[in-house]
């Protein structure tokens, strides 16, 4: 069964309702931080706190360290300490394993990558792969039971060196794949895999890319390599890509400033978990 799942552009654009001040929550400018291939990361990290779903916003446990600051180029002090946020962007989901990803971020900085995972229907959560800082994830593909991709950028200072996170276990395990040998700004706008060794991906270069700013690359090692094979000034589309699964989708919801995970199951929408957006905040 093939999943592949994106947040609606309606449910990222009422972040702005879900945070309490109101202020802008899109990522800004960040440090660099693109994630170096150190093999498979386990899913079941040490350390790694286990989110029990008791009905209620889980807080994904974040500390603000000096580092974070210095990184992100913030400006935080004890009078006044920069509120940081999570966004989730894109969910997935094989078999009872649900897998939800996005980005931790301040008002004007993206901080770190995040992605969470619950392998028994949505009752208990934790943080699969380590956190890429300057990084967010935005879009999740499950070809089948045991092969998924999730996509994600550097955000510092523009939208650069594209990667992927690859796992043939369902989840369990995943290890990061860069599109480019070499860093460059653009972002992936879209990326389907035929199966689990053929995929295709759209590179957006960004306004003012020197020639054409769009760019169709394919590869059929799994996302190891990648070949350029169009380029246009027009934006390309994905043929084969079906979209988003309608059984699945994140909401953003105001009243309790959450993001609910949530399965359809016939004309009813049932929560598989909520995870608050304000994870704390950023001060000397």
């Amino acid at each position: 069964m093939r999943t592949s799942i994106t947040v609606m552009a309606g449910v990222l654009g009422s972040l702005a309702a879900v945070v309490a001040s109101g202020q802008e929550t899109a990522p800004g400018r960040p440090a660099s931080g693109a994630p170096q291939d150190q093999g498979p990361v386990a899913a079941v990290a040490a350390g790694q706190p286990v989110l029990e779903n008791s009905g209620k916003p889980m807080l994904v446990p974040f500390q603000c360290s000096e580092e974070d600051i210095r990184s992100a180029g913030l400006t935080c002090s004890e009078d006044d300490p920069c509120q940081i946020y999570l966004e989730l962007a894109a969910i997935g989901a094989t078999g009872s394993r649900i897998i939800a990803a996005g980005n931790i971020h301040a008002e004007a900085a993206t901080l770190y990558s995040v992605l969470l995972a619950s392998e028994d229907s949505g009752h208990t959560w934790r943080e699969t792969y380590q956190r890429v800082r300057a990084a967010g994830l935005d879009h999740i593909q499950f070809v089948d039971a045991e092969n998924g991709f999730a996509s994600g950028l550097s955000l510092s200072p523009l939208p650069q060196d594209p990667f992927l996170l690859i796992t043939h276990d369902g989840g369990k395990t995943w290890r990061p794949s860069d599109i480019f040998s070499e860093p460059r700004v653009g972002s992936i706008v879209q990326f389907h895999f035929d199966s689990p060794k053929d995929g295709s991906l759209i590179i957006d270069r960004g306004r003012g890319a020197d020639g054409d700013r769009y760019e169709l690359y394919e590869s059929q090692d799994s996302g190891d390599s990648w070949g350029l094979r169009q380029t246009s000034v027009k934006p390309l589309r994905l043929k084969s890509d079906p979209g988003p699964n309608p059984d699945w989708r994140i909401r953003a919801d105001a009243p309790t400033k959450s993001f609910h995970i949530e399965h359809r199951s016939g004309q009813r929408w049932t929560s598989e978990g909520a995870f608050a957006v304000k994870m704390g905040v950023c001060k000397p």
